[in-house]
Parts: structure tokens; C-alpha cells; sequence
């Protein structure tokens, strides 16, 4: 009779549980399925994934059931979704940032300065100091501390379109419209050494050397729109390699974590190349039209190198090429690198290029050309910013479209993700930031204050502030 009536229960029990798999964000499974009670939800799962993976200290996860975050028990998911219990329910969970970003919601000052458009702004990798670059022809500096300018660096002839911090935050480097670069020293302001000329037409993009290959930062990478892009060393202050091969001006150009440089052409091409003879790697072909963004997955680490969210300074190279690279590493997993490209055919394809010329998926939605992209900081994401008015979020690792973020009534020119990933930014031609909540993939703030189109935009590496620039020739930095 005990038998009979255990075996009832346990009947009962089956009942009311469901099969789960729990896989990490590439697929790989977290040890057999198992039966999970209908009752457990985000924290039960969080108890049986830190216990699976022996974690010492308890790290946060979050969990998805087909693309979308699971935040309730799974019975109200089961039900809510009207999923058979017969199939195996498979549960991706995803490592969160053990920090939390808040959200940008004020502008805490508007700094004039500039006399043109402020074409390009970015934070150097601690998060300390703050570059825009403008249409008249100067670099600026500004003291976040205090809110104002620091510096104003003249050299250029012509308006500088780009602007790029060496990961060790020792140089920032600028290109201009004519075709020449600038190294300044960001404690001085001052010009390190002459322009370095060679480019025959103007910049569109610079890369630095990622200071976990090399430290103190001395190379960088600059791609123009003459077809070629040059590796520049800043202690020899010459040119000392040129990348030929694109038919067609340069639109974009990422120093990758290996080593290996990537261009983005309107030759519809990408090409890979290596770093000591500067000699062609692979090409990546699908593009129907030009390339306009190529962003990589560990872009965020290789951007701050040995500097996170704790803004801990060092007192050596070696010291902070050891540290970047275990940022690295531990960014990158035992996964390839995975490059992202988007383009004017409104299409974007995501790639694993150490792996094969051809592409993991291709990714497709949006009406308009595709106008930048930008993985999350723990490369779950992927980011795209597009004429069409919207911005779109797609899974990092499988390139699959998650959702639409709607609300810009103008294209959408760039966009910059929080430290944590929890959090992104976009500015657009209608004048106004918006920050999109991943968790609920809805607006989170409007920032509205710009009195024209808004060019540029970048969240501050520490998280503390938000820094946009565009047509109405100010600089505004928001804050929490």
C-alpha cells in the first residue's frame, strides 16, 4: 500500500515538473537535464547553476527561454507561453556583470567650446578624462572632475572626423578630413611629434594595438577613405606598414584581440590581415554594398585593456599588459572571437573569421542601411543602429534576432553600451539620447536637450556618465 501510494505521489510530482536543460549562451549543456519543480524560477536557478559549476562565490546569472528572460516561475511560463511539457525545455543561463550600472537620467552640464559641429567624443579607457573632436579642426579635452575644458589642441587643418585612446590611456590619436594624424599627450594637450602624413584622402577610422600584445601602446592602425590603412608607430612617429588591397575607400578598421587587423571596404569586402609583414590573411565576402561598421566581440576589454568598473590606476606596463590580458581571456572563454559587419544592403552578418571565411549567420530586419554595430561589453549582445529610425538587439553568439527598440523619429547615428551590459545608448538626428532596458526591451530613459542632431555618443567606461556631441556644437555629459 506505502508502495503504491509513494508511487502516487511521485506521479503527482511528475506532474508538476518539467524537464529542463540548462546550456550556456553557446549551447553547451550544464550536466544531464533534469526534472525541475514548475514552482522554481530565476532564484532556484541561480542556487542549481552556482552549485553545478562548484562557483566558490555566488555570481549572478540571468535565464532565457527562448530569447526571451525568464523573470517568473516556470509555471507562469508554461502557461503564459502554452509550451508542452512533453519537450525537453531548454534554459540558456547568461553570467551578469557582479556590478550595476545605473541609469543615465539628467543632463548635469552642457559645455560650449567647440565653434563646429562635434563630430566624434570618446572617454579614455579609466573613465578620467573625456576627447570630442569637431568640424573646426580642433581636439578637445575636458576635466570630468570639474566639468570644463582642459585642453584645446590645434594642429589639424581640416575637420577631424575620429578620434581614438590608446588602451594604456598614454596617447590619443586623431584623423582629419585632409588626411593626416595627430598623436597628442593627454596630460599636456600638446602635439606628440609632427602629423604623421601619408594618407592620400581622409580618415575613417583608428584602431590602437590591444596593450595585452603590447605594452606600453605604440601601434595603431588608421583606415581611410584613399583604399589603404596604415600602421603607425608613435615612438618612431612614422608609418610602418601599408595595408593595399581594397579597391574602394576604407569605411572602418578593428585591431583584433589576436593580432589580427580587419578592414571594412564599399568593395563590399572585409579583409584580414596580419601584423608584422602586414601580408593579407582571408577575405570575407556577402556584403551587396558597402561596409559601413565592423565591431568584435571582445571589442569592450580590448578598448580599456587592464581598466574596469573598480578604476584601479597602475604603476607599469607590465603590470597592466599581465592584467589585460586576463581580462582577455576571460572575456574571450574558449570561444573564437566573433566579428560583426554592417552594411548599405540593410543587412548585418556575424562572423567567427579564426574559424572560416564564411559567415556564422546573416542577419536581416532592418529597412534602412545599417549605420553602426556594437557588441555588449560581455558579448552576449549585439547592437545595431539603423537609418530606419530603430535600434535592434540580436543574440551575440547565434545572431538571432531578439527585439526592435522603437521610439527615434530620425536615423539613428550611433550608439554605446553600459559596463555592465544591462543598458544601452543611442543618439539620433532627432536630437535626443535614449537608454533601452535589455532585461525588459523597453525605453528606459529619454534624454532629450541637444537643439539639433546628435553625432556622437559614449558611455564612460566606469559607468558614471554619459557624453554626447553633435550639431548644436556643445558637449553634454549626463549623469545617474
Amino acid at each position: 500500500m506505502d508502495v503504491e501510494a509513494a508511487g502516487m505521489e511521485e506521479g503527482k510530482d511528475m506532474k508538476n515538473s518539467v524537464m529542463c536543460q540548462l546550456t550556456d549562451p553557446e549551447g553547451t549543456p550544464l550536466g544531464p537535464s533534469m526534472y525541475l519543480p514548475q514552482s522554481a524560477g530565476p532564484k532556484e536557478l541561480q542556487q542549481i547553476v552556482n552549485q553545478l559549476l562548484n562557483n566558490e562565490e555566488k555570481m549572478p546569472y540571468a535565464f532565457y527561454v527562448s530569447n526571451h528572460e525568464l523573470v517568473v516561475q516556470l509555471v507562469s511560463y508554461l502557461q503564459d507561453n502554452k509550451v508542452s511539457l512533453e519537450k525537453v525545455l531548454t534554459i540558456v543561463y547568461q553570467p551578469q556583470a557582479v556590478f550595476r550600472i545605473r541609469p543615465v537620467t539628467r543632463c548635469s552640464s552642457t559645455i560650449t567650446g567647440h565653434t563646429e559641429s562635434v563630430l566624434s567624443v570618446s572617454f579614455s579607457p579609466d573613465g578620467r578624462q573625456l576627447a570630442s573632436g569637431s568640424g573646426d579642426t580642433t581636439v578637445r579635452l575636458w576635466d570630468l572632475n570639474t566639468q570644463t575644458p582642459l585642453f584645446t589642441c590645434k594642429g589639424h587643418k581640416n575637420w577631424v572626423l575620429c578620434i581614438a585612446w590608446s588602451p594604456d590611456g598614454r596617447h590619443l590619436v586623431s584623423g582629419s578630413k585632409a588626411g593626416e594624424l595627430q598623436c597628442w599627450d593627454p596630460q599636456t594637450g600638446k602635439p606628440s611629434g609632427n602629423p604623421l602624413i601619408g594618407h592620400k584622402k581622409w580618415i575613417t577610422g583608428i584602431s590602437w594595438e590591444p596593450v595585452h600584445l603590447n605594452a606600453p601602446c605604440r601601434r595603431f592602425v588608421s583606415a581611410s577613405k584613399d583604399g589603404d590603412a596604415r600602421i603607425w608607430d608613435v615612438s618612431l612617429r612614422k608609418c610602418v606598414m601599408c595595408l593595399t588591397g581594397h579597391t574602394l575607400a576604407i569605411t572602418c578598421v578593428k585591431w583584433g584581440g589576436d593580432g589580427v587587423i580587419y578592414t571594412g571596404s564599399q568593395d563590399c569586402t572585409i579583409k584580414m590581415w596580419e601584423t608584422s609583414q602586414g601580408k593579407l590573411i582571408r577575405e570575407l565576402k556577402g556584403h551587396g554594398h558597402w561596409v559601413n561598421s565592423l565591431a568584435l566581440s571582445t571589442e569592450y576589454v580590448l578598448r580599456t585593456g587592464a581598466y574596469d568598473h573598480t578604476c584601479k590606476q597602475y604603476s607599469s606596463p607590465e603590470e597592466m599588459k599581465k592584467v589585460a590580458l586576463e581580462r582577455y581571456k576571460k572575456m574571450k572563454g574558449n570561444a573564437p572571437e566573433r566579428l560583426v559587419s554592417g552594411s548599405d544592403d540593410f543587412t548585418m552578418f556575424l562572423w567567427e573569421p579564426a574559424v572560416s571565411k564564411h559567415p556564422k549567420t546573416r542577419m536581416t530586419g532592418h529597412q534602412q542601411l545599417v549605420n553602426h554595430v556594437y557588441f555588449s561589453p560581455d558579448g552576449q549582445w549585439i547592437a545595431s543602429a539603423s537609418f530606419d529610425k530603430s535600434v535592434k538587439l540580436w543574440n551575440g553568439i547565434t545572431g538571432k534576432f531578439v527585439a526592435a527598440f522603437r521610439g527615434h523619429v530620425g536615423p539613428v547615428y550611433q550608439i554605446s553600451w553600459s559596463a555592465d551590459s544591462r543598458l544601452l545608448l543611442s543618439g539620433s538626428k532627432d536630437s535626443t539620447l535614449k537608454i533601452w532596458d535589455i532585461r525588459t526591451q523597453k525605453l528606459k530613459q529619454d534624454l532629450p536637450g541637444h537643439a539639433d542632431e546628435v553625432f556622437a555618443v559614449d558611455w564612460s567606461p566606469d559607468g558614471e556618465k554619459v557624453a554626447s556631441g553633435g550639431r548644436d556644437r556643445v558637449l553634454k555629459l549626463w549623469m545617474g
